[in-house]
């Protein structure tokens, strides 16, 4: 409605002659004057203030003072919706009057012209105020704030994460502005800013009222991979993986889904750190005392393997009832294993209980329990001299470890591999994981331990070396290792000699080298401890002493034959003395020369 304070009368009007009809002319422009002087003065592009005075779903129809009303379309007051007739809003005047007369306003446009300032103004003031979600946009929402588009970032929305975007768009919602770039005039804003603060008074009123051991209801707000977030109306509490279920959870999602309502219990607060831990398994009986009280020790239970450790492996039996089968106790074999080489998580088992403790509620399985113990019939399954075929699980510088079933393990010595071969080490004649025939030499049933041998299973062949390399027999042989303690010789029928370095010299004096192929004498041969000594040397050098022997024997005899004359020949040398003339020492002389020379 039109403002008519300010309005003059016309000077000298009759108005008591208009009163009765008869009033004097009075001149069309002293009429328009005194209209003229109802109206405000505007202007194009001015911002005054407008009242509603009319509006529906298109339009909102406005008086600012002027001789016609301005229409302005709905979707401008879109940020406030609870916009009324009779409001006073802001408008800019675009036009006073168009073609048709017409007075054309904007309400979006006067908030624009005024909106830097709005907005700086609310962000001193820390005011609040209302926006229009417009769309959705990279990591949040863009909202219209005074005519301005402003960054609504998805974290600041709500205290509580947002699944669904979508659902806040064509809102109106109220706002504080939280940053503004100057320089690049963006605005950032916050509905997250508004709750805080009343959430946070409404923790501590929570907080204070909370005990241990209170039941509540909550509302499942978050699952992550250690826990539950529960709202407890205003006030988040974290139900830890440990305590959603009595038995083992290896995602929260299979016990709790999102906005599920459920009832919890309180274990414990920090007033301070304002944190709440909750349980849900603790409001269930906990599965030990529900577990049969018929179980003993030795009975059979099913379950299925809930957890993997290289020492063992955790079955469930019940729900929330869990027993231990260590490695130990998944096989009679005494080789250390790890417990994924038995089962793996998931696997359904067979055990039997050894130990049981409700008081502790603590349980050990056994599987290997379920077979026979080889060991208490090993002597009948494995008598002394019998053959088998084992696995070779490992070795060691002195012999072979074997398996020949699970359970009864077994020593080959590396002197019992081979009769002929020398082994400096058993990987030299086997490997790991291939089979080897044995033959059972002694058995160690206290210590669950086989003495075994693989060369007794052919016939002892020094028995026949006994008779083809004896002592001084002359054999060749090929030189295959050369040591500083001597020489490793190859003889025939794969049997091995040893010559020390003064047997290696060779008649010119040098020394026997690597596979230099020579003959050798035996000087040494024992069949227990399977040695046979050689010498190279020892050949030529028997020789020289033979001949030596030979020299020696020859000039010994012709010493007794001229000692032999020399006692035949001085009787009658003794008888002619008598008759000696001067004239016989010349044949004196002559038989003395032929007694030194020894004729």
């Amino acid at each position: 409605m039109a403002d008519y304070k300010n309005v003059a009368p016309v000077e000298g009007f009759d108005w008591e002659a208009f009163e009765n009809g008869s009033s004097t002319e009075v001149s069309l422009e002293a009429q328009e004057q005194a209209y003229a002087g109802s109206m405000n003065k505007v202007g194009d592009h001015d911002v005054v203030d407008g009242t509603v005075i009319a509006m529906n779903k298109r339009e909102v129809v406005v008086n600012i003072g002027f001789k016609s009303d301005g229409i302005i379309p709905t979707s401008e007051f879109r940020y406030n919706p609870e916009l009324k007739v009779g409001d006073t809003v802001e408008v800019y005047i675009e036009n006073q009057e168009d073609k048709k007369g017409q007075l054309i306003l904007s309400h979006k446009k006067a908030r624009a012209a005024k909106s830097w300032d709005r907005v700086n103004e609310a962000l001193d003031n820390d005011e609040i105020i209302k926006g229009y979600v417009k769309c959705r946009t990279k990591g949040g929402m863009i909202v219209d704030v005074f005519g301005i588009e402003a960054f609504l970032p998805g974290s600041q929305i709500d205290v509580k994460p947002i699944r669904d975007y979508d659902i806040f768009v064509g809102k109106t919602m109220e706002f504080k502005v939280v940053k503004i770039n100057q320089e690049f005039r963006n605005v950032v804003v916050s509905h997250k800013a508004l709750i805080e603060a009343e959430l946070e008074q409404q923790k501590q009123e929570i907080i204070g009222k909370l005990e241990k051991g209170q039941v509540l209801e909550g509302t499942v707000k978050n699952i992550t991979s250690y826990g539950v977030f529960i709202d407890l109306g205003g006030v988040d509490g974290l139900i830890h993986i440990t305590d959603l279920s009595w038995g083992r959870v290896s995602n929260p999602r299979e016990v709790v889904e999102l906005d599920q309502k459920i009832n919890v219990v309180i274990l414990d607060f920090d007033n301070e750190k304002k944190r709440i831990a909750l349980g849900l398994k603790q409001l269930t009986p906990h599965p030990w005392d529900a577990l049969n009280s018929e179980l003993n020790v030795g009975d059979r239970v099913q379950g299925k393997v809930v957890v993997m450790a290289d020492y063992g492996a955790f079955v469930e039996v019940a729900p929330g009832v869990e027993g231990l089968i260590h490695v130990s106790e998944m096989s009679w074999s005494q080789h250390l294993r790890s417990a994924q080489d038995f089962m793996k998580v998931g696997d359904d088992v067979e055990a039997v209980i050894l130990t049981l403790d409700r008081d502790e509620r603590k349980m050990s399985l056994g599987i290997k329990q379920l077979k026979n113990d080889p060991w208490e019939t090993i002597e009948e399954k494995y008598p002394i001299g019998s053959k088998h075929t084992a696995k070779v699980r490992n070795f060691t510088n002195f012999g072979v470890f074997v398996e020949i079933e699970e359970g009864v393990d077994g020593l080959i010595h590396i002197s019992d591999l081979s009769w002929t071969k020398k082994v400096k080490h058993p990987s030299e004649f086997t490997k790991v994981g291939e089979t080897i025939e044995v033959s059972v030499l002694e058995i160690d049933k206290v210590n669950r331990r086989l003495s075994l041998g693989h060369k007794q299973l052919e016939e002892n062949p020094w028995d026949v070396f006994e008779t083809v390399f004896t002592q001084d027999s002359i054999h060749e042989g090929t030189i295959i290792e050369l040591l500083d303690k001597g020489a490793v010789i190859q003889l025939s029928y794969g049997v091995e000699g040893f010559a020390t370095p003064k047997h290696l010299v060779k008649e010119d004096g040098t020394q026997a080298q690597l596979n230099e192929k020579l003959q050798f004498k035996v000087i040494e041969f024992n069949k227990e401890s399977k040695r046979i000594i050689l010498s190279h040397s020892r050949i030529f050098e028997d020789v020289q002493r033979a001949e030596a022997r030979a020299e020696k024997k020859a000039a010994n005899a012709a010493r007794k034959a001229a000692n032999a004359a020399r006692k035949e020949e001085a009787p009658a040398i003794q008888n002619q003395a008598a008759s000696t003339t001067l004239g016989d020492f010349d044949a004196l002389a002559e038989l003395k020369a032929k007694m030194q020379k020894g004729e």
